[in-house]
């Protein structure tokens, strides 16, 4: 089932980027991420009033406050600065290998931040992934032309933005359910970007049917599917195995870019992907090795 989960989480994770280089070509970056979450925060919270007050009856206000926080860094600081970058023209795969920097930050991190063991075969691992998404992203990057160079550092702040909601999760004394966390989350970023898309003019869509159709694609698959799925992996597998699976988000955009956007798959995009996939066995040997995953270990 982990297996199934962590290969559903990789494809709907990656298709984010793909969304958002769909939804960009017709519409800002702050008109696309209003849409996305305005109607999807309405829905959920339509859901949550219909099951009633059960699943949030253990958390504090306290609690729904750390939630709202994890969500305004996950959702809106992580999402708007990679759809920002892509529309400033930073490709999908430069912004996936970037977004691909966070699991060394989150292993180096995971020691001292939550005292959770990581060992050097993990370590082997994680290097090894970093190689591969290098591979697969350099000479993209190389070939884009027009881009200032600070542009490259808004997705990398977004991966920061991402790394600091995940360790707020795993310190969270009072763990929520996935579909608690995220209608909080949702509602908080429905809130955020209908606010800062209001003040800024760009709230009115555009009314091809490729925006709706990119819309609807965020929705389910890198909502639902990749967000969903990446705290549920999270608390079944911990910090450093689930973002090991981050390594493979640039493998999958480049080839599905080449599907549907036809960029260039090369050998070394090939030699990259066969190098993550090395990465993510290597990191799952060692777990099995031991004998217990971090999601066994008692959250602080």
């Amino acid at each position: 089932m982990n297996v199934l989960l962590s290969a559903a989480f990789v494809v709907c994770r990656s298709s984010g980027f793909v969304g958002a280089k769909l939804g960009t070509q017709d519409a800002g970056a702050m008109t696309l991420l209003m849409w996305r979450f305005l109607p999807l925060a309405a829905v959920l919270t339509a859901v949550a009033v219909r099951r009633g007050r059960t699943p949030w009856r253990a958390l504090a206000p306290s609690d729904l406050a750390r939630q709202a926080l994890i969500g305004l860094l996950s959702q809106s600081g992580y999402l708007l600065t990679v759809y920002y970058a892509i529309q400033l023209g930073v490709s999908s795969g430069t912004t996936a290998l970037i977004d691909g920097t966070q699991p060394l930050v989150a292993g180096a991190l995971a020691g001292p931040l939550l005292r959770e063991y990581v060992s050097a075969r993990q370590w082997l691992g994680l290097c090894l992934g970093l190689a591969g998404v290098a591979l697969v992203t350099t000479a993209d990057a190389a070939a884009t032309t027009g881009v200032a160079w600070w542009t490259y550092l808004v997705p990398f702040a977004g991966m920061l933005s991402l790394v600091a909601a995940t360790f707020l999760d795993r310190r969270s004394r009072t763990p929520a359910t996935p579909a608690v966390s995220m209608t909080v989350h949702c509602a908080t970023s429905a809130v955020v970007f209908t606010t800062a898309a209001v003040a800024t003019g760009t709230a009115t869509p555009p009314t091809t049917g490729s925006f709706w159709l990119a819309t609807l694609w965020l929705v389910t698959l890198s909502t639902f599917g990749g967000y969903g799925l990446y705290w549920l992996v999270l608390q079944r597998s911990g910090v450093t195995e689930v973002n090991t699976l981050m390594f493979l988000m640039a493998p999958v955009t480049a080839v599905w870019g080449a599907l549907m956007f036809d960029e260039p798959f090369t050998t070394q995009t090939a030699v990259g992907l066969a190098i993550a996939l090395t990465a993510v066995v290597v990191v799952r040997g060692a777990n099995s090795r031991t004998g217990q995953t971090e999601a066994a270990r008692p959250r602080r």
